[in-house]
């Protein structure tokens, strides 16, 4: 039986995520009593264009590009998600990182999502979060998704997180995913359900080492 991989090449230039994803490692390694998987950022990103319309075909492409760059044993990760508001018939979606403009700005892209939505009533402020990670190795192509329903608040509450963190509250809690400790969020969010599905594929123990 071949060993996991211990090291993923992260397909992202944003800390926040490098962060959220290793803490999602090292919890779900503290979990099983393992060795958490390393996640690397790595020194040079290639540009790639977020065009294909799906979360999992940004990931793939996002994921590809990086894979391009590496030897071929390594194993790489790519991350696409967004925020699917119901009142605005699923945007931003997979545009979420887009939403103010091209300049990927997530102060602007909350700011614009805030006032949208400001006058929308309370029945018609659901939204999820949905988050696609795909998988690169010598084993070939694995997809993982998570989603994680909730609401919207009319105004940003909140200093943890990013991105429209501070207006999301998950379904069940009464908090923004931005006011969550990070312990909770990282065990109710949609990368970390993305991730838990991943987490019980490694573990499997049965794909070559990375």
């Amino acid at each position: 039986m071949s060993a996991r991989p211990t090291v993923l090449h992260l397909a992202t230039g944003n800390a926040h995520k490098v962060a959220e994803m290793a803490a999602l490692a090292a919890r779900s390694a503290q979990a099983r009593g393992i060795p958490p998987v390393q996640i690397i950022r790595p020194a040079r990103l290639p540009d790639v264009v977020e065009d294909t319309g799906t979360f999992a075909g940004n990931a793939r492409k996002k994921a590809r590009a990086l894979q391009a760059l590496l030897p071929p044993d390594a194993w790489v990760l790519a991350d696409d998600s967004g925020v699917c508001v119901e009142a605005l018939g699923g945007a931003p979606g997979v545009e979420s990182a887009y939403f103010a403009g091209p300049q990927h700005d997530m102060a602007a892209n909350l700011r614009l999502l805030t006032a949208v939505m400001r006058e929308v009533p309370e029945g018609r402020r659901g939204a999820a979060f949905y988050c696609v990670l795909v998988l690169l190795g010598p084993g070939g192509e694995q997809v993982f998704e998570g989603r994680c329903p909730g609401t919207l608040r009319r105004e940003p509450v909140g200093e943890h997180g990013f991105g429209y963190d501070p207006l999301f509250v998950p379904d069940g809690f009464a908090m923004t995913y931005a006011e969550l400790p990070a312990e909770a969020k990282n065990r109710i969010s949609h990368r970390a359900l993305a991730w838990q599905a991943l987490a019980a594929w490694l573990d499997d123990g049965v794909h070559p080492t990375g």
